[in-house]
């Protein structure tokens, strides 16, 4: 039996209950699949090898999974503080003109220097982006799910704007800017062909992976073992608690915004320098809103959203290949099956909790 009256063990609550969540969404994928016509095991071999049956296939997986586990992160670490950060998508989008801003202004430099500020510029600008809303929630009392939300339509426009006016190069049609020249060491196609003389499939997988490892790591540590993260989580627990505890709950709203912000900006690295080698329009394509589900199927615990983020990555890719393996299943058929999933895992998170319960303690205790 669990510690506490009540409590489910920590592998029922984090492993048993997701896993029978998303047995159930696939289940009820599958009966859409038989509705339109098509065999869902068969549909579903396509998915599972189009995303993991190559190397190129794991390529693009794990460059999906590395956006989701940026925005995850960022969504999560707002979590624990008891914030609803819905703004992912804006923060990482101006993150994208910080680091193309770097990338393009300081390009006469060699890329050792111009890649690490460009990072660092991303994060700042999106942890800016973010801090925003935490300063009006915390001095104002704005509801940071409104001001984030509203963030994100001005920064997608003001994306717009300045790739338009500043960052286009005269007489170009696509709304991009021009090639940052240094990003390709980021492509892990690239060095090796470079560097190596090998080739590699052809996938967008960077070395932005790795910082994606180290954000997950840096993440638990900060929420579990300093100070801050000790404070963060008490904001997030009750806040009249905290206040009698000492802690300033407005002062932790900021620095867990910037936080949040500067890892959502981390997504553009994935994009903007690792892939894109440019500032282009729509580089987050909705990211940002598929952390909010990562971080809820991964319980806002960094090993959680590393595992949501492959199972997301794997939909995305597999999902593409099914649409083009099958007509009939398109990319729409793909967004339903990825809602149920969220579905499942978000809002009915805890149907199966009253059954589990029952089978875990007696009656009366």
């Amino acid at each position: 039996m669990a510690g506490g009256r009540g409590e489910l063990p920590g592998w029922v609550d984090v492993g048993l209950i997701p896993l029978l969540n998303l047995i159930v969404a696939l289940l009820v994928a599958g009966l859409v699949v038989v509705i339109i016509g098509e065999n869902p095991f068969e549909a579903m071999w396509i998915m599972l090898k189009g995303a993991v049956g190559s190397l190129k296939g794991w390529g693009y997986l794990l460059y999906y999974a590395t956006n989701f586990v940026f925005t995850g992160l960022a969504v999560a670490v707002a979590f624990h503080a008891g914030l609803f950060n819905i703004g992912g998508e804006g923060q990482a989008y101006m993150a994208g003109v910080g680091a193309a801003a770097v990338g393009l202004g300081l390009e006469f430099l060699p890329w050792p220097i111009v890649i690490p500020l460009a990072i660092l510029a991303s994060m700042a600008v999106g942890a800016f982006w973010a801090w925003i809303p935490g300063i009006l929630q915390a001095k104002r009392g704005s509801h940071i799910v409104i001001t984030t939300i509203m963030f994100n339509f001005i920064a997608a426009s003001l994306v717009g704007y300045l790739i338009n006016y500043w960052f286009r190069p005269v007489g170009k049609m696509a709304v991009e800017s021009r090639e940052i020249t240094g990003a390709y060491i980021m492509s892990a196609r690239e060095v090796a062909r470079e560097f190596f003389d090998v080739r590699l499939a052809s996938s967008p997988l960077n070395f932005s992976i790795f910082l994606a490892i180290i954000a997950a790591v840096a993440v638990w540590y900060l929420l579990w073992r300093t100070k801050l993260g000790y404070e963060i989580r008490a904001v997030g627990a009750n806040v009249d608690a905290a206040v009698y505890a000492g802690i300033k709950p407005g002062r932790i709203i900021v620095i867990t915004m910037a936080i949040s912000g500067a890892l959502a900006g981390l997504m553009a690295v994935n994009e903007i320098l690792g892939v894109q080698h440019r500032l282009v329009l729509g580089f987050v394509g909705g990211a940002g809103f598929v952390g909010i589900a990562v971080a809820l199927m991964g319980r806002s615990h960094p090993v959680g959203i590393v595992l949501a983020a492959l199972l997301f990555g794997l939909l995305y890719q597999g999902g593409s290949e099914l649409s083009f393996a099958k007509p009939e299943i398109n990319r729409d058929m793909i967004v339903v099956i990825q809602g149920l999933v969220i579905l499942f895992m978000g809002a009915l998170e805890y149907a199966f909790r009253p059954a589990l319960s029952a089978l875990f303690f007696k009656p009366g205790d």
